[in-house]
């Protein structure tokens, strides 16, 4: 059997999430957490800051610091919540969602490349086999955060 760990190491290297800046638009650079947090924003509904950092098991400090990056580069906006001014609402500005369609267009663009390698099975056998593992490493009593 591969060695599991290196097929992960190598996959991730591919992807360029080591990389300091995981894109560039114009003169703005995007770090992979920032990609992360955009993507999310654009996800979801009007989500709180807090829902976004448990949703990428961020702890809130650090989250916030990213988020005043952001907001900083105008690319994200906090709003207090109506119901409770404590709560921090986050959006895209008109920048921001310029920024995630073109991360999304690109990567779109290619994950079609590297699919477009294989045979429709073997997308399909690949695609099938991501979920299942997305699915067993949700169920997993071992979180990777406090691993190296």
């Amino acid at each position: 059997m591969e060695n599991k760990r290196e097929l992960f190491q190598v996959l991730t290297r591919r992807f360029g999430l080591l990389n300091k800046n995981c894109c560039s638009i114009g003169a703005i650079d995007i770090s992979a957490i920032q990609s992360h947090i955009i993507y999310e924003i654009e996800k979801q509904h009007t989500p709180s800051m807090q829902q976004i950092a448990d949703t990428l098991a961020m702890d809130i400090t650090t989250f916030s610091r990213q988020i005043q990056t952001l907001v900083k580069m105008e690319l994200v906006k906090k709003t207090p919540a109506a119901e409770d001014k404590r709560v921090s609402i986050l959006s895209l500005t008109v920048q921001g969602k310029f920024v995630a369609t073109t991360i999304d267009e690109s990567m779109n663009t290619y994950l079609d490349d590297v699919f477009s390698q294989m045979n429709e099975f073997e997308r399909e056998t690949v695609i099938r086999s991501l979920e299942l593992l997305n699915k067993a490493m949700s169920k997993s009593t071992v979180c990777c955060s406090t691993m190296c």
